[in-house]
């Protein structure tokens, strides 16, 4: 890859950005205008260069596609689940992108009911995204959403399951989702607000009716929460949440009463989150109420909500962290993290059984899986790790007997899992913390400092990357990468303290983690700066274009994909989308001693006239999570300040969003594009 064509140039329009009495000048802001002819004509320049830069590598990208896809069982389909007397399967087709969602009544034996069928559909659209389908309690209607813009902004409609009608009414702006009171006629639903996308508004539809009437139900008026509705699984109770990063709050209302009035559970409190879920004439809280930071259990009545009634139930653990309940009508079905590894305990109502299920990988994957049926003793669950394809699978909670529903079928006859090599490694951060990874490689790799290594990571929002398989790895595997995650502060892998350590006024820790994961790698001879590739994505973006400019020496390449780069001056506009709702997360930058900490780390404010690796931005024209401009900008500023002949190159996906392709073979021409990238700086040509 030679950088040898014409580089784009964009105008320098020199914005002053003050605050604090510091002065930012920004000679890019002006791209923050997409409906700007010369914004969209730059972007469309970098497209053009980016394609002519890999123009050497566009069979290699074809090949590798249809490698990709050839792994993938195009015929495949869900395993069936059950729900008030259906049986639900989304299905594929061979050669079509999207699913076709089914039904079937009572047996599976029983004819087939489509449902949706999303290739007819998405016919016409260059992309398009269903979700949210909720069966009326009747089985006769079924709400959903669309987006056909990716911007997440979805237009709910109501189809008649009898006779196939889509009825007129059409309501814009939403979340998608959707839940039915026990009437079957009446819908509530959350709206965004048009220019934030925050969900601020619980609306109250009746079929048939006007949606411009549309009551609303509750307003959401404080900026830094965003809010919700469901149905909890006893289907009892209609719920409205609301959740800020530190805090939450829900009200509840009989399905049976959908005119009534919501009730507050417990009215929020700066610091306490807590969720719920309803069995018999119990609430049951998960929450961090007393210093609870992994959570703990509680419950409570019906008529006692708040939280000076609510009893523990599992006492809060230091070393564990509670991720999540799941309630059957015998059984609790408890989700934890237990030094990093997933652990699911069984607990009988009756107190005659307490157990784990048994794993016995080092590193893995497990989580339970659709359980809609509260009446059943089946938990369906969840397996993978790094070396082994996903599991659906039943396991009795009486017997203890299971059953693997499905294993991912890997075509192309090639894969033997017996061929590969997973292990946990711990790197010792600068403070002294150690900080785990996931490795994956083919056997028989030597250790010698000559392996090309892709080291991927998050780190944001107490979000964690589970090691988990992955197919498509394979074509990095089997051409001799090895394939690391690095569980770095700022994810939840060693519970809530390692989310707090790596948030606010501790983000640093992300960044320097990741780099004393890198640094460990290549003092261990996994790998060298000449072959180290890092990669990260939204947050995970921010990430790497905080280690470009903090060790750019570390890496060879590096993939930054719809990266948060121009943390500053996006945290300073509130009309941003996500903007308000993550002071808590990365801080309030009207503050100034966050204002400060956040400049030293953004990496738009940071490019500096340095050498950085080979890099591919990608983003989305439409992105509703990270604006395009971001990595528009930092590139603009790369190319204008770097000092070395490295490639930087931005790829716009002018039709689609933060998801990127919304159709499953699309979308692997995006993974295509960005392996033939690393291969070719490891001059791998097939």
């Amino acid at each position: 890859m030679k950088n040898s064509l014409s580089v784009p140039t964009v105008a320098k329009k020199p914005t002053k950005l003050e605050k604090h009495g510091d002065v930012r000048i920004d000679d890019y802001y002006w791209l923050n205008d997409r409906e700007n002819p010369e914004v969209i004509s730059y972007l469309e320049a970098e497209n053009v260069y980016n394609d002519e830069m890999t123009a050497h590598t566009k069979d290699f990208q074809k090949n590798l596609f249809e490698e990709l896809k050839g792994r993938i069982k195009e015929d495949d389909a869900s395993v069936p689940y059950k729900l008030n007397g259906y049986w639900y399967v989304r299905k594929y087709e061979e050669g079509k992108d999207y699913p076709i969602h089914t039904r079937r009544k009572e047996t599976l034996d029983a004819p087939e009911e489509i449902l949706f069928d999303v290739n007819e559909m998405a016919e016409g659209h260059s992309y398009y995204k269903l979700t949210g389908i909720n069966i009326s309690p009747d089985n006769k209607l079924a709400a959903f959403g669309v987006d056909t813009v990716s911007r997440r902004q979805y237009t709910i409609h109501i189809k008649n399951l009898e006779t196939g009608e889509i009825y007129k009414e059409r309501i814009e702006n939403t979340t998608g989702s959707s839940t039915w009171a026990a009437d079957n006629k009446t819908l509530f639903y959350a709206n965004k607000d048009e220019q934030t996308l925050r969900s601020e508004k619980i609306f109250k539809h009746k079929i048939g009716e006007n949606v411009a009437n549309d009551e609303v139900i509750f307003h959401e008026k404080d900026e830094t929460y965003i809010t919700f509705v469901y149905k909890s699984k006893s289907r009892k109770y209609l719920v409205i949440g609301s959740y800020s990063t530190l805090s939450s709050e829900y009200r509840v209302l009989e399905a049976d009463n959908p005119d009534g009035e919501f009730r507050i559970f417990q009215e929020r409190v700066r610091g306490l989150e807590y969720s719920i879920a309803h069995y018999k004439d119990h609430f049951y809280i998960l929450s961090n109420k007393d210093q609870a930071t992994n959570f703990k259990l509680s419950k409570t009545l019906e008529n006692k909500t708040g939280m000076d009634n609510w009893e523990d139930i599992i006492k809060h653990r230091p070393e564990v962290l509670i991720e999540d309940v799941d309630i059957f009508k015998d059984f609790l079905v408890v989700s934890e993290r237990d030094n990093g590894l997933n652990k699911i305990r069984i607990i009988r109502w009756d107190g005659k059984d307490d157990y784990y299920l048994p794993f016995d990988n080092e590193t893995y994957t497990a989580n339970p899986n659709i359980n809609v049926d509260f009446d059943t003793e089946i938990l369906r669950y969840s397996y993978n790790s790094m070396t082994t394809p996903a599991s659906v699978i039943d396991f009795n909670m009486v017997t203890k007997a299971k059953e693997v529903k499905k294993e991912q079928e890997v075509l192309g006859g090639k894969f033997d899992k017996d061929n590969y090599t997973s292990e946990r490694l711990w790197a010792t951060a600068a403070d002294g913390i150690k900080v785990p990874m996931s490795v994956i490689y083919r056997k028989g790799i030597k250790k010698d400092g000559s392996n090309p290594v892709l080291q991927y990571a998050y780190g944001s929002y107490g979000s964690t990357i589970d090691p988990y398989f992955s197919s498509a790895r394979l074509s990095l595997l089997d051409r001799g990468f090895i394939f690391v995650i690095a569980h770095v502060r700022g994810g939840e892998y060693l519970g809530r303290n390692w989310y707090d350590d790596g948030k606010l006024m501790a983000k640093k820790n992300t960044f320097t983690d990741f780099i004393d994961c890198s640094k460990y790698l290549i003092e261990q001879k996994y790998t060298s700066p000449e072959h180290l590739y890092a990669s990260g994505g939204s947050a995970g973006g921010l990430l790497m274009g905080a280690i470009v400019n903090m060790n750019p020496e570390l890496y060879n390449g590096v993939i930054a994909s719809v990266p948060f780069v121009d943390v500053v001056t996006t945290m300073l506009d509130d009309s941003i989308p996500l903007t308000t709702g993550e002071y808590d997360e990365w801080g309030n930058p009207n503050e100034k001693e966050s204002y400060d900490y956040m400049k030293s780390y953004s990496p738009y404010d940071n490019v500096a006239a340095a050498a950085y690796p080979n890099m591919l931005v990608t983003t989305g024209l439409h992105d509703s999570q990270v604006q395009y401009w971001e990595p528009a900008k930092w590139v603009a500023k790369l190319r204008e300040l770097k000092t070395d002949d490295n490639i930087l190159l931005l790829h716009t996906n002018m039709d689609a969003g933060h998801g990127g392709a919304s159709g499953r073979f699309e979308a692997l021409k995006e993974v295509a594009e960005e392996y033939a990238f690393l291969l070719d700086l490891e001059n791998i040509k097939e």
